[in-house]
């Protein structure tokens, strides 16, 4: 399930759907093209708080990431903990993945 995670996002970095920092996904939340928001697992508290409150007002579903920075860095080529899915298709696959990734970590813990 992780490598259609990594596929599907990578995929979204070449077509252009996907918005990567603070800067630019609070844009894209702003003028509505934002349709998932994305954390990475190592962001830091000051900046979740941040970028959660502007995705509340907006009313954009976030979701946590496995990756931390550096790995999403090696996915998309460029260091971010904040990324902005704009395409509604991708953004509704990629919580559908992060859910089964997630259901796979908790069934691995137990």
């Amino acid at each position: 399930m992780k490598q259609k995670l990594i596929d599907t996002l990578t995929f979204c970095k070449r077509i252009g759907a996907l918005k990567l920092g603070f800067d630019p996904v609070k844009s894209a939340l702003e003028h509505g093209n934002a349709k998932l928001v994305l954390l990475a697992a190592d962001l830091s508290a000051k900046s979740k708080d941040s970028v959660l409150r502007i995705c509340y007002q907006a009313d954009c579903p976030t979701a946590q990431l496995p990756f931390h920075m550096d790995e999403i860095w090696f996915l998309v080529g460029k260091r971010s903990g904040i990324l902005a899915v704009t395409d509604a298709a991708f953004a509704k696959k990629l919580s559908e993945l992060l859910e089964s990734v997630d259901e796979t970590n908790r069934r691995d813990t137990i």
